[in-house]
């Protein structure tokens, strides 16, 4: 090896230990700067694009269970992509990267690998060039994968997959921090809610007033894009929207849900949760294009339970497709029982005042009754005919008749 080639070789071999360096600082600023998730995984993207200077950047995470990697972040935004996009691991390029925990690098016509799967609403899979590496946490275990892409063909350098590597394997911990920061303020949400519910039916609210309260903290907390409780009629076998946090008036003004004849229904008849990814695509769910107005995607739907009766239904949409965790569940459960139970003690209270003014109707109508008996000698039957008679006349309640009669009475005395 001449003397020349010597120096170039160690003089690469510091460049890249130079730009490691910078990599490694750059990943240690964002991992102290910021704990937001989105935040994070833009100046990763950043970073990536910085150092590759490739065309395009899609940052995939996976998901609670595992068995999905979900489109995060992009260099080209795609807002109405960014968590609706998903591939199963061990699918295509991106999955098999997250499989194996090996990198791919494709210099020319990568969409004619083999592994690759197109997504046609992403404008990247006509890209010539694919460089993708694994996420690794530090537990050494995948959490995602990187993939970078050129419009043409590009022929990537050990240089520029060593450092695409070193970025894959640094910045694990600082989406793993991020992640735990945006549960833990979940979690907070969650218990602040399940608080407020309860001072909420201790309150006396109307129900109407206290529903609505409640589709709107559960959306806050959820962080959905659409929240809604609807009751059961029993009468007419049918799910009636009460409640909704929800951005068009044509759902507040879509026909009833018939039992047995809807997903969502389901819910009442099996009087188990629903959990659905992508409504839009769902069998069964009768407002798919409803629901692509609305903007949301993925369903969880929890009964509200009274005494083993299942009296209404609470569904929680959000604008992406994910997986609603078991945690979720529990909550929403806690207030969906909560909520059953105010529900049917605002009933109880209901019928028991209506109870009463019943009673006190009575009370006022007989006592017209002996008045008209005795100033106009009439019989029990026929005082209570004149009574019905003025009412039906007047448009007005026996009670105000029968009220109106005893002042009179009184007046005169």
């Amino acid at each position: 090896m001449s003397p020349t080639n010597s120096f170039k070789d160690i003089q690469k071999t510091l460049d890249l230990a130079g730009q490691e360096l910078k990599i490694l600082h750059q990943i240690s600023y964002t991992i102290s700067c910021t704990l937001d998730l989105d935040e994070v995984l833009r100046q990763i993207i950043d970073l990536v694009v910085h150092v590759t200077k490739g065309d395009s950047c899609l940052l995939y995470l996976l998901d609670d269970t595992g068995d999905f990697l979900v489109l995060r972040a992009s260099k080209n935004p795609h807002p109405r992509l960014i968590g609706r996009i998903s591939v199963k691991v061990g699918e295509g390029i991106t999955g098999w990267v997250a499989k194996e925990a090996q990198p791919v690098a494709i210099a020319r016509h990568a969409s004619k690998d083999p592994r690759f799967k197109f997504f046609h609403t992403l404008p990247e899979d006509r890209y010539e060039a694919f460089l993708s590496v694994p996420i690794i946490a530090p537990t050494d275990r995948v959490i995602g994968v990187i993939n970078v892409q050129h419009r043409r063909a590009h022929r990537h350098s050990e240089q520029e997959k060593t450092l695409l590597s070193i970025i894959g394997h640094q910045v694990g911990s600082a989406i793993q921090n991020a992640r735990l920061y945006q549960e833990t303020a979940h979690r907070s949400r969650q218990i602040s809610t399940l608080a407020q519910v309860g001072q909420l039916i201790a309150s006396g609210r109307y129900l109407e007033e206290m529903l609505q309260l409640i589709v709107r903290m559960i959306a806050e907390m959820m962080q959905a894009r659409l929240c809604s409780i609807m009751l059961v009629d029993t009468q007419k076998n049918e799910l009636v929207l009460k409640a909704a946090k929800c951005s068009s008036e044509e759902y507040w003004q879509r026909p009833n849900l018939k039992i047995g004849k809807s997903l969502i229904s389901r819910v009442v008849k099996e009087r188990s949760p629903l959990m659905v990814r992508d409504v839009t695509k769902e069998q069964g769910y009768l407002y798919p294009e409803l629901a692509t107005k609305e903007g949301v995607r993925s369903l969880l739907s929890v009964p509200m339970i009274f005494k083993d009766h299942v009296i209404g239904v609470i569904n929680v949409y959000s604008a992406e497709e994910r997986d609603f965790s078991g945690e979720d569940l529990r909550v929403l459960s806690t207030v969906a029982d909560q909520a059953a139970l105010a529900f049917e003690n605002t009933k109880l209270s209901v019928a028991v005042q209506e109870s009463q003014e019943a009673l006190q109707a009575r009370k006022l109508v007989e006592r017209a009754k002996s008045i008209l008996q005795k100033q106009a000698s009439l019989s029990e039957e026929e005082a209570y005919k004149r009574l019905q008679q003025q009412s039906m006349r007047t448009r007005r309640s026996m009670r105000e008749i029968a009220e109106a009669v005893i002042l009179s009475s009184e007046m005169q005395g």
